[in-house]
């Protein structure tokens, strides 16, 4: 199989702006960076922020220099922001205590912060070409499938992982681990995979019991939890918008936020219970419809008020930010629906 995959490979292989093209040394740099922000993250999404990151911070030692509230500026929109803070870590740890150089196994690699299994893994075989067991999402399915493999995710997570490991060839670790990720990205896709053109085709027992499109078997994940809040967007008569820097720890840790009531799975408060937790007095009035965005583990459904004010200082933790300069300001997805949506009905 190994054979028949890299062939593929050589032909095939994706162009991606992280990727050593053909007879090139690979940058460890660029590797670790790419594996980060994919984690969660489709390949399309990625490209602009690896280009704007690798731009801005072309070294680990000017990553490990750069301020965490940058960093997190330059994040915003990526999503699953602990990533960003466990990257500054990470870089900082690399410079302090192996001199910006990667160590290159996978037991060195788990030591560092925001390195786990697959992470290890992925930069170990493909930056440094270590015999190692990638699996991801991509290569779980290719498994499944060329195994027939029917006990439902996550459940079979480990098994997948030991089947995949015997399948690990003697040479090329870097690229076989690639091959694999783009075969589930390109042709062993979740519907409708291109078995007409895969190298694997003829060695696949889902194909050949024709049930390819059934596997990986999934079982029925629960409802998520709905979350509620109102959201207090406020100008003052500058043109300028109020913002909030959160809590460092826990979910959107040190992002800023347009201020909101707290999140939790009662029903909405009134607007009369939330203004006893607006930042500011003022004429608060309700936006028609609401907000609603989808995190991991829970919705959270919005509803806006805004109000304009007199201008006047921020308090701790605050800020107040020209309209115009909102986008360079980490502000994560759900903030910048916030602000959409108000900017169109005040």
């Amino acid at each position: 199989m190994p054979v028949a995959l890299l062939d593929w490979y050589d032909r095939h292989r994706r162009i991606l702006p992280w990727r050593a093209l053909p007879g090139k040394t690979v940058d460890p740099y660029h590797t670790w960076i790419s594996e980060i922000m994919l984690q969660q993250t489709t390949v399309g999404a990625v490209g602009p922020y690896f280009h704007k990151f690798i731009t801005r911070w072309p070294t680990i030692e000017a990553l490990a220099k750069a301020p965490l509230g940058r960093i997190l500026e330059m994040w915003a929109g990526l999503g699953y922001y602990r990533r960003a803070h466990l990257l500054h870590a990470c870089a900082k740890k690399l410079v302090h205590d192996h001199g910006g150089i990667f160590p290159h196994t996978e037991s060195e690699l788990r030591a560092l912060p925001g390195f786990g299994p697959y992470t290890a893994a992925a930069v170990a075989a493909i930056a440094f070409d270590q015999k190692a067991n990638v699996v991801d999402g991509n290569v779980e399915r290719v498994v499944a499938r060329l195994f027939a493999e029917k006990t439902p995710l996550p459940r079979v997570k480990e098994k997948l992982r030991a089947l995949a490991a015997t399948l690990l060839p003697d040479a090329r670790f870097g690229d076989y681990a690639q091959a694999l990720m783009d075969l589930g990205a390109t042709i062993c896709t979740p519907r409708k995979p291109k078995c007409s053109l895969c190298p694997l085709t003829r060695l696949c027992r889902a194909h050949a019991l024709g049930e390819e499109e059934q596997l990986p078997v999934r079982l029925v994940s629960k409802a998520k939890p709905v979350r509620r809040a109102i959201a207090f967007f406020v100008m003052d008569n500058n043109e300028r918008v109020l913002l909030r820097r959160r809590a460092a720890g826990g979910l959107l840790g040190g992002m800023m936020e347009i201020p909101t009531t707290k999140w939790d799975e009662q029903d909405l408060p009134s607007l009369a219970a939330a203004k006893k937790q607006a930042p500011v007095k003022a004429n608060w009035k309700l936006v028609p419809g609401t907000v609603r965005h989808v995190f991991s583990h829970f919705t959270l459904e919005l509803a806006v008020a805004g109000a304009s004010v007199e201008a006047q200082p921020a308090g701790k933790q605050e800020k107040w930010v020209t309209f115009n300069r909102l986008r360079n300001e980490a502000l994560p997805s759900v903030m910048r629906k916030i602000v959409h949506h108000a900017q169109g009905a005040l």
